[in-house]
């Protein structure tokens, strides 16, 4: 496919890509214990550089949500310069394509959807989020819920 083409030459291949929620509780402080789990995450990221991936996708409801959360808008706009140091996965016409696909096959919603498309856009095999089945393997990108008890 072309779009993978164009994909495997614009990133490294990550190893985990971190959803929305992961960003959002490392500053939450009414979860504490999500919150360390977030915060070790995000360091892990910082230490292993290109390993980790995130999406504009996650950029942008990073903002939003952080925003509405009632932290200032210009501590959202530098935190989400700092994340863009990552491997990021760019908003394109053939990612929406691929997520309608994985949509179509998994039963998901849109957005979930969009997330699947942009963690395997980035070559991990790790998703990290609390929105999708935990330990499920959407075909080589395994979900990975972090705040679960075992």
């Amino acid at each position: 496919m072309v779009e993978n083409l164009y994909l495997e030459t614009r990133f490294m291949r990550a190893a985990r890509f971190l959803d929305t929620n992961i960003l959002l509780y490392a500053y939450d402080l009414d979860a504490p214990a999500k919150r360390q789990i977030a915060q070790a995450l995000l360091e892990k990221a910082w230490l292993q550089p290109g390993q980790t991936a995130v999406s504009v996708q996650v950029l942008q409801e990073f903002h939003y949500n952080f925003v509405r959360k009632g932290f200032p808008a210009t501590e959202a706009t530098i935190l989400v310069h700092d994340f863009s140091a990552w491997p990021i996965v760019e908003n394109t016409l053939p990612l929406f394509h691929s997520s309608l696909n994985e949509q179509a096959r998994w039963k998901i919603s849109l957005w979930e959807s969009l997330i699947l498309a942009a963690a395997r856009a980035s070559g991990a095999s790790e998703l990290l989020t609390e929105n999708l089945n935990h330990g499920q393997d959407y075909d080589g990108v395994k979900v990975i819920n972090p705040f679960r008890k075992s």
